[in-house]
């Protein structure tokens, strides 16, 4: 039997992860027509991460929710105050990951992306010799560390399933064999194709819209103007959480006409700092309205009624110009990615956020939005990376890689 594992730590990863997940299991339960398997199969999912943590919102209970089988679950400390807190989260990460890949011999592990905790799971693999199936790889993202951890992870990686063309063209640029290299599309776009979408009025009075005090003053729900916004640590950024957070804040105070959804930052260093002020500035402010985690269904559900999504979440440039909602990506935490036409990049200053905010309420902005063609795919890359993943696996897995070389023309330089 082949035996396979699909890791995932937090909410916006399991977002995209969801869709291979159940992919991959038509497989497991041999219901794949005229493409046989040929093989028993077994696809584990290990939960870990911010997953199980309070703080973060536990948001373990959406996956049980979707009624996917957990396998096992992984519990490793989650502090982001500091340089030493994530890196004793990553040895402690390191041990659990190497734990599990030792008492269960995996033909393969599926990885997706960037996140530190996701390092230690490779570095696990590696040292186990577990085939790494890499998703998302080959993008940049110039102001955060996702950067190099993304680029490591491609290295230890086997087989590679990228969101674009761009991306599929770097890994190869790193050594990648392009024998081994896909451009699936983004799994985000499956979940907006494929998934059944709230109502809008349904979404707002499941978060609680009818409590707000706009609708106290007499606005009815299905009426609200809001924004969804999301709001990471610029890990490679100089400028402290606060300062950084500014912007946002004082762009909130001034847009009173708006509703601002705010779901809370990842585990990111000077994450659980941007949690704590989004806490305290929610009690000030009457029109921000703060919540751990939306899930997969809310959060796309709410998505698809925003007059914008703000911040520098990765989901401003994937989902969010597929539901032709305008994009505001603020500062330099997304810088180097691929974007469509419906992304307006900004200063974190509230004058730059204000004036991109005046660009997306424009009736030529909404109407460039509503022919904007993504560059993401076309809503089969779950399906894609199933159907990829099982030609390799039914065949021996060869962890010797050989380095692929491209045509280099390098001039020399003096000292």
């Amino acid at each position: 039997m082949k035996r396979v594992a699909v890791i995932t730590a937090t909410r916006a990863e399991y977002g995209l992860l969801k869709p291979v997940i159940e992919k991959l299991r038509v497989y497991e339960n041999n219901e794949v027509g005229d493409d046989p398997v040929l093989m028993e199969l077994r696809v584990d999912l290990i939960v870990t991460g911010t997953h199980l943590s309070k703080e973060y919102g536990m948001t373990v209970g959406e996956i049980e929710k979707d009624g996917l089988r957990i396998d096992y679950r992984l519990p490793i400390p989650v502090s982001s105050g500091s340089p030493v807190d994530i890196s004793a989260d990553q040895a402690a990460a390191l041990n659990a990951f190497t734990f599990q890949l030792s008492r269960v011999k995996y033909d393969a592990l599926y990885i997706l992306g960037d996140r530190y905790e996701m390092l230690m799971a490779a570095v696990a693999a590696l040292n186990t010799g577990t085939p790494i199936f890499h998703l998302c790889g080959g993008d940049t993202t110039e102001g955060a560390i996702d950067e190099a951890i993304r680029h490591s992870i491609t290295k230890m990686s086997y087989l590679h399933f990228t969101t674009n063309e761009d991306s599929r063209r770097r890994v190869i640029q790193l050594g990648e064999s392009p024998d081994r290299v896909y451009n699936v599309g983004s799994m985000g776009i499956d979940n907006i194709l494929n998934m059944k979408l709230m109502s809008v009025e349904d979404v707002l009075m499941d978060i609680g819209a009818d409590r707000w005090s706009v609708c106290a003053a007499g606005t009815d729900i299905g009426a609200i103007k809001y924004a969804l916004c999301t709001y990471h640590p610029v890990t490679l950024d100089n400028a402290g959480v606060s300062d950084a957070m500014d912007g946002f804040l004082e762009t909130v105070r001034a847009r009173t006409d708006t509703e601002f959804i705010v779901t809370k930052s990842n585990s990111d260093m000077g994450g659980a700092k941007i949690n704590a002020i989004l806490d305290a500035e929610e009690k000030r402010i009457p029109n921000m309205h703060v919540y751990p985690s939306l899930g997969v269904l809310r959060y796309l559900s709410v998505m698809q009624g925003a007059e914008y999504v703000l911040g520098n979440s990765s989901s401003g440039l994937y989902e969010a110009p597929y539901m032709h909602i305008p994009t505001i990506n603020i500062g330099s935490r997304q810088r180097g990615r691929l974007t469509a036409e419906s992304v307006i990049n900004c200063g974190a200053d509230r004058d730059s956020i204000l004036e991109a905010i005046d660009k997306a309420e424009s009736e030529s902005f909404k109407e460039l939005c509503e022919n904007v063609i993504p560059p993401f795919g076309d809503g089969h890359a779950a399906e894609n990376i199933a159907r990829i993943s099982m030609r390799y696996l039914r065949g021996d897995i060869d962890l010797k890689k050989s380095f692929y070389d491209l045509p280099c023309d390098i001039q020399a330089t003096g000292d």
